[in-house]
């Protein structure tokens, strides 16, 4: 799971709007491509250097820039001349542990969120950084490295499926959303088969090892939450369609991302505290294990303690003590300490304590 907070040492003292990548480099290259379309027309490609992306700015078409790796600083900030982007604004797609937000620019508006998905380790969650600025023809997005879950969007507008083709940047850009929050759910599915495999193991066998694992998970719903939480008032933001760049048909779709946001809040809150009471049943599970130990040693020391009394006074040999010298007393006496130890087992099993 990723760090909850990223160093920043090297960033203090400089004035703001100075551009530093603040994380690792998650990609060897940068990779830039760019689809173009419209209703009738598309064209996707792969460019190897940003100035190739500049001519798309002026197009009448819609024009989606996905830029994967952030290390190569001068791609980001000739982009934002071209484009007119705030300084502010290419600082923040460089800080990738920044909190989930929008921001209205005007003539575009910035978006940031978490891309959530499972790790090359099936109990981790890898989180990564996504920057979207859409204008009133084109939606650039940047992540750290390459892969994300935007390929069924892609698949749409290549194959002209819906009506992807047939609208705005605006509706574009709602996909892309709609494609990350989507995916939150896969996340959350995962997480909730996890937490019914652990409630199992604690009331069958609970161990050091199920704790830690259940620690893990606790971690995993706080990074969550951090991540998940300001959803709601980014998109919020949105679907409130103060922007001349959201048409009024695109906050229909904005309203279902909300409500599905504000679904995945709900699921996220109840796994914390399904995960806070493992912790009980952990902590109820041992205390039963550990008195059913004790019940046990107490039921043997019952049972014991009258027979140590009898061999204690028959293990002191005084001279006039009348079974010494009896023919039979020893095994009388372990008759009769045979009897009173099956008298108590008896009497305990009638009692139900055994």
């Amino acid at each position: 799971m990723n760090r909850l907070i990223k160093k920043r040492s090297g960033k203090a003292g400089m004035p703001p709007g100075t551009l530093v990548y603040v994380g690792e480099q998650k990609a060897e290259k940068v990779k830039i491509s760019i689809i173009d379309y419209n209703e009738t027309q598309f064209e996707e490609r792969e460019v190897k250097i940003i100035e190739e992306s500049f001519p798309f700015k002026d197009k009448p078409t819609v024009t989606w820039i996905n830029i994967d790796g952030l290390h190569e600083v001068e791609n980001i900030e000739k982009l934002g001349s071209h484009f007119g982007f705030h300084p502010l604004l290419m600082e923040d797609i460089l800080n990738t542990d920044q909190r989930p937000k929008m921001e209205d620019y005007g003539d575009h508006i910035f978006i940031v969120l978490k891309m959530l998905r499972p790790g090359k380790n099936k109990d981790e969650i890898e989180a990564e950084q996504v920057s979207l600025i859409y204008g009133p023809n084109f939606v650039i997005s940047f992540q750290e490295r390459e892969g994300d879950v935007f390929n069924s969007v892609r698949d749409r507008i290549r194959k002209s499926k819906g009506r992807i083709r047939k609208v705005g940047a605006d509706y574009l850009a709602y996909t892309l959303l709609d494609a990350i929050v989507d995916n939150y759910f896969v996340i959350l599915e995962d997480i909730g088969e996890k937490i019914e495999d652990t409630e199992q193991r604690l009331t069958t066998n609970p161990s050091t090892e199920t704790l830690q694992y259940i620690r893990s998970l606790k971690n995993e719903m706080i990074f969550l939450r951090k991540s998940i939480w300001p959803l709601r008032e980014l998109v919020n933001g949105l679907e409130r369609c103060e922007s001349k760049l959201i048409s009024e048909s695109t906050c229909i779709y904005l309203r279902d991302v909300y409500d599905h946001t504000i679904q995945i809040i709900d699921t996220v809150e109840s796994y914390r505290d399904m995960i806070s009471g493992m912790v009980d049943i952990y902590l109820s599970s041992v205390s039963n294990k550990m008195n059913e130990v004790m019940k046990v040693l107490t039921i043997f020391a019952s049972i014991f303690i009258p027979l140590t009394f009898i061999a204690g006074i028959y293990g002191m040999n005084f001279e006039f003590m009348p079974e010494l010298k009896w023919p039979w007393g020893y095994f009388a006496l372990l008759g009769f300490m045979a009897s009173v130890g099956i008298s108590l087992v008896v009497y305990f099993k009638r009692k139900k304590w055994l």
